[in-house]
């Protein structure tokens, strides 16, 4: 995840001569972020918002997820994530439908436990803002997933730890994923949108 890249301004009284290799300065305190970061589980949420009845949203969230980061501040084309979602602590308020999404019908938790993000590579979009691709694996499915992040920088907590944070999401068809259960509406339309909003905001501790 390149998420401490930053683009400096042109020089424009001091231009590279024609054909030189412009390079960039690496900022120390970027720098200084590099190493290994485990993702906080209790100050970080994966969620999701998906249209219900062509009316409302229903919104929810996987409780237990852990990932690492390898954030290198130097060089964050080298930079990696990596993020596992139990798919049954999904939570969306309603015992039932929990238990539903948990069902055939839906995730078939029992048979594929986990949902998986494995980045690829990353971009910067300008300010803090940065894409992330990876593949997403939902069931038996991989597929290429890009999320547009927020880098919102970095902190010491109380108790000593380095953390660093982002904020992101992104849409998907959950049909391109084989999530394809649904039900028509006597009005017209269905129960379940195809589209789902996924959203991230994590929190990460470096590792000593």
């Amino acid at each position: 995840m390149a998420l401490f890249t930053r683009r400096t301004k042109e020089n424009t009284t001091n231009a590279a001569p024609a054909g030189s290799v412009a390079t960039v300065a690496v900022d120390p305190a970027l720098a200084a972020l590099t190493g290994d970061y485990a993702i906080d589980p209790a100050h970080s949420s994966i969620g999701f918002t998906v249209r219900h009845a062509m009316v409302t949203n229903v919104r929810g969230s996987f409780a237990d997820h852990e990932g690492t980061l390898r954030l290198d501040g130097s060089d964050p084309a080298r930079s990696t994530a990596s993020i596992d979602v139990k798919i049954a602590s999904v939570d969306t308020g309603i015992a039932d439908r929990d238990g539903h999404l948990r069902s055939g019908d839906f995730f078939d938790a029992e048979t594929f436990p986990l949902m998986t993000f494995r980045s690829t590579e990353a971009a910067f979009l300008g300010g803090d803002t940065y894409r992330i691709t990876g593949d997403l694996t939902i069931k038996d499915v991989t597929r290429p997933l890009s999320i547009d992040l927020e880098f919102n920088g970095s902190a010491t907590d109380p108790y000593g730890n380095q953390r660093v944070g982002f904020e992101g999401s992104t849409d998907i068809l959950r049909s391109d994923w084989g999530l394809t259960w649904n039900a028509a509406l006597e009005t017209g339309g269905v129960v379940v949108s195809d589209k789902v909003k996924l959203t991230f905001d994590i929190s990460a501790i470096k590792q000593a």
